[in-house]
């Protein structure tokens, strides 16, 4: 069941396009796996879907719901958790506080530390004390208790090691598992696809690729082109 979808998508920063006629899909169960270089659009399209920014044209939709003149914090209301960049805590809080600020009475943190089991040796540590990859895992639980419908994962393996990146992969497919669409950003392409279900690579603005994750993961050469394109092809 498709859960959110784009149609013809347009983003402005500064009066300039950055995401062109995009049509993305998330479906229950599922991850899409967004691929593309570093400027290609990618978390600007995340940040228009999640409203943080406004929307030039084009539509958003969360079950058959236009979602473009819904602020951000109604779509948050909604069901569209957004995990930006940034790993953005409490410091001083514990693991256990910041996971309660954005409980849902229908949720637990029972789920959250067996999702993630290592956050309940820390739930009482302050989380300024605790590792990027737990502090990562503290952001995902965080967006997780509030009920989601969508989760939006922008780049959470930006300064993990390798061994950490696969233990929050693992994390991010048990989501979906559970009947959560995922839209995953991320720069570790391989171990994106190796999860994933449906692919996308995105190349100014504009997606240059949709397809399953298995079979681009197992054409590297592929990839390649897609993410830079022809030799000598305009900018």
């Amino acid at each position: 069941m498709n859960i959110l979808e784009t149609e013809n998508l347009v983003i402005k920063r500064m009066g300039i396009p950055v995401v062109r006629e995009v049509n993305l899909v998330a479906s229950s169960g599922e991850i899409s796996v967004l691929l593309g270089a570093n400027g290609a659009g990618k978390t600007t399209l995340l940040e228009g879907i999640s409203g943080i920014i406004p929307i030039a044209s084009g539509s958003v939709e969360l079950e058959g719901n236009d979602m473009v003149k819904v602020s951000a914090g109604k779509r948050a209301l909604a069901g569209i958790a957004h995990v930006e960049q940034g790993r953005t805590i409490f410091g001083s809080m514990t693991t256990e506080e910041n996971l309660k600020v954005a409980l849902h009475p229908d949720a637990s943190l029972e789920e959250i530390y067996e999702l993630f089991p290592e956050l309940l040796a820390r739930k009482d540590v302050q989380s300024m004390m605790l590792s990027g990859g737990e502090q990562q895992m503290v952001v995902i639980g965080r967006a997780l208790v509030g009920r989601p419908k969508v989760v939006l994962i922008d780049e959470m393996s930006a300064g993990l090691a390798p061994v950490v990146v696969n233990r929050l992969m693992k994390g991010v497919r048990r989501l979906a598992d559970l009947g959560l669409a995922v839209v995953l950003v991320e720069q570790f392409a391989n171990l994106a696809l190796e999860i994933g279900d449906r692919a996308y690579v995105m190349r100014r603005g504009s997606f240059v690729y949709e397809g399953d994750c298995a079979t681009l993961g197992n054409d590297p050469d592929q990839l390649h082109h897609l993410y830079l394109g022809d030799i000598g092809e305009a900018a």
